[in-house]
């Protein structure tokens, strides 16, 4: 009889070459996100807050975020510039979270905010948050598909949108699944770091 070995998994290519690493932020990344949120034009700034904010009002909003209370993630490019990023708080039960994320103009279309939302997903079951609610604008399509196609209960008011996500509880695979997510940012981090730092020392041409 001839041996056949077992037939190898399938490898999704497509979702390996879109699978970006998310990094956590933390108290020293502050002036990082203000400027990430700076760049924003008006009509983004009204997808991220539901209104256009001015500069002073995000520079007060950076300041005031609680790293110690809440979570923060973000997504930086091959230079180290934060270009996706979401703020995932926490209400004062630890079992409600509420998340917002936003997205340089240039970077869309390439699943930046579905992966975000994803690690956020991930990140707030595995800390015991049943209901996550996401605030969004109306016309904000992109988004409204993501939370939909999520399973998210959706009402609308007006301009506004309110979903609200039930998750469900952590498991050894979710664990796992943060815990590689998170070296994988790391490393990631490093090797970008690097890079830019021998581009620095290169001498010119």
């Amino acid at each position: 009889m001839t041996f056949k070995p077992p037939a190898l998994p399938t490898l999704d290519t497509a979702r390996l070459w879109s699978w970006m690493p998310v990094r956590t932020l933390g108290e020293h990344h502050r002036d990082r996100v203000a400027e990430h949120l700076l760049v924003l034009d008006g009509a983004d700034r009204t997808l991220r807050f539901g209104h256009q904010a001015s500069d002073e009002r995000i520079r007060d909003y950076a300041a005031h975020i609680d790293f110690g209370r809440d979570e923060v993630f973000g997504i930086f490019d091959r230079r180290l510039r934060l270009v996706g990023m979401a703020h995932l708080a926490f209400d004062a039960g630890r079992d409600t979270a509420e998340f917002g994320v936003s997205v340089h103009a240039r970077q869309r279309g390439r699943g930046l905010g579905m992966r975000l939302f994803e690690y956020a997903v991930t990140h707030a079951r595995n800390r015991g948050v049943r209901k996550m609610l996401i605030h969004l604008a109306r016309d904000n399509g992109p988004m409204l598909r993501i939370v939909q196609n999520a399973g998210a209960v959706v009402q609308f008011q007006g301009h506004d949108v309110l979903a609200e996500l039930p998750l469900p509880e952590d498991t050894l695979g979710s664990q796992l699944q943060e815990l590689l997510d998170h070296q994988a940012s790391l490393v990631d981090y490093r090797i970008k770091l690097n890079a830019l730092r021998l581009n620095v020392l290169r001498p010119p041409a």
